[in-house]
């Protein structure tokens, strides 16, 4: 292998792998989302109701 190549090689590693720590670490950092949107807690349909479509 090159030096070209190596040094590509060791870049996308570096970026991948600290990609997916750095997602790791922020989620251990804040794992819940607490501000939810109001409303899509209850649904009016029945349990088992037919569905229903507009076309």
């Amino acid at each position: 292998m090159t030096a070209l190549a190596i040094v590509f090689l060791a870049l996308a590693i570096v970026i991948l792998w600290g990609g997916l720590v750095a997602s790791i670490l922020y989620l251990r950092a804040r794992p819940e989302r607490a501000d939810y949107p109001p409303g899509g807690e209850d649904d009016e349909r029945p349990a088992h109701a037919i569905i229903e479509r507009d076309t």
